[in-house]
């Protein structure tokens, strides 16, 4: 990569960075949520790279963690877990590999580290990475959830247990009356427009609106959701799987009170 840099966030950096487009934390609360949530996993193997191209800055990420303080709702303990992989802000610099080479970073980290080998979740279409780019690098599908998430690891010990969902279908139980948003700092998204959500359902549609934040990887891994930190739920069904605007929530909430 010799036209972009690799640069380890740390708390130092952090806020010279940012992260996920968000990079004035003056005027971004999203922002300084997601800097006090890396402050407090960074000791615990939390890492945070990005890519630096010399043409057109920053043009990607990975977030990866130790698979028991992983924010999704997976069993993964001994597995360096992938958060997030994004690269490309600006089209021109897709396909020069650095999604790849911040992947193999994680990998290096994780044999460093003594794991048994790297997970991570996958989906098609908005928030999470495709698998594409998992399976060129080795790894494979070992569970799925509804509706179409996929659970992908990388074993460097093929004698290791896979890493496996969590009962999700169980704690869905829990959210059967009323709305309820799920949310965590660790994604920056999850801030935007849930207020505007919220006001829409309480007067637009007089619903009863619960919003849960999520405090740490614990009740994070004991969501409904295989995305893990953010879900809306309407009277026991996952309406959204990840943030949505307010008016994509008016609309769905539109076609289920036609249906």
């Amino acid at each position: 990569m010799k036209e972009a840099e690799i640069i380890d966030l740390n708390p130092n950096n952090f806020v010279d960075y940012g992260v996920c487009g968000y990079k004035d934390a003056k005027k971004h609360l999203e922002l300084r949520k997601k800097f006090e949530w890396f402050k407090k996993y960074y000791p615990k193997g939390l890492r945070i790279k990005i890519v630096i191209s010399k043409e057109g800055g920053y043009q990607g990420m990975i977030e990866y963690i130790p698979g028991e303080y992983a924010h999704r709702p997976v069993e993964a303990k001994g597995y360096m877990f992938i958060h997030c992989l994004f690269v490309g802000f600006k089209k021109e610099f897709k396909g020069k590999g650095y999604g790849t080479s911040l992947i193999q970073e994680c990998v290096d980290d994780a044999k460093k580290s003594g794991m048994v080998g790297v997970a991570v979740v996958t989906r098609k279409g908005s928030f999470m990475t495709k698998k594409k780019i998992f399976l060129k690098k080795g790894f494979v599908e070992v569970e799925k959830a509804p509706p179409d998430f996929e659970l992908l690891a990388l074993k460097f010990d093929q004698a290791a247990s896979n890493p496996s969902f969590r009962d999700m279908e169980k704690e869905l139980g829990k959210y059967q009356k009323g709305l309820f948003i799920l949310r965590s700092v660790q994604c920056p998204y999850t801030e935007k427009n849930v207020k505007a959500i919220i006001n829409t359902a309480r007067n637009k549609f007089s619903l009863s609106v619960t919003l849960i934040d999520l405090l740490d990887s614990i009740e994070v891994q004991n969501s409904p959701c295989a995305f893990g930190t953010f879900c809306i739920i309407l009277n026991g069904e996952i309406i959204s799987h990840h943030p949505i605007s307010n008016t994509r929530f008016e609309n769905i909430i539109r076609k289920k009170i036609d249906r």
